[in-house]
């Protein structure tokens, strides 16, 4: 979906501090661009299983407009078959890249006014199946997953892809 289409689903983040969205066509990409096109340039954290050349070149996009200050990417060890092909883009679209045990599909976007949460059954890529996504602007839920995800990424399985190499 594109923003004008999100439109139609899903609330503007200021008159909504949560909401749900069960259905089609809502992918995680878009979702990202359009909490951005609202907040402003932002931190932002992506877990998923797995993720797509489609993503990573949509992120770069989002990268050269300015809306994403500092980005870390956290994917499935068990799918870097298919992830460490798309390595390049990867440590092109992401400050840090980060591959462990994960099939958790969040997204964390922060700035000095935003706190925003998105938990998500849909990996970074493009399907036609009916996905379910939470958005939340909860600073304690954003904190919680935020120190989960640090725990997660401090676990010994996870290993840092370094950039341009």
């Amino acid at each position: 979906m594109r923003a004008n289409q999100i439109q139609q689903v899903l609330k503007p983040l200021q008159q909504s501090s949560s909401q749900v969205y069960l259905g089609q066509g809502l992918h995680t990409l878009g979702l990202l661009g359009w909490i951005l096109e609202q907040t402003g340039p932002a931190d932002v954290a992506v877990t998923t299983f797995s993720t797509s050349d489609a993503f990573l070149c949509g992120v770069i996009n989002l990268r050269k407009r300015g809306l994403i200050d500092h980005s870390t990417l956290v994917a499935d060890i068990k799918a870097s078959s298919k992830t460490l092909k798309l390595k390049r883009l990867m440590t092109e679209a992401f400050d840090e890249v980060k591959l462990t045990l994960n099939h958790s599909k969040i997204m964390l976007v922060s700035n000095a006014e935003w706190l925003v949460s998105v938990i998500t059954s849909q990996n970074q890529t493009y399907g036609d199946r009916a996905e379910c996504t939470f958005i939340s602007l909860d600073r304690d839920v954003y904190l919680d997953i935020h120190k989960m995800l640090n725990n997660l990424l401090d676990d010994k399985n996870t290993i840092s892809i370094p950039r341009g190499e």
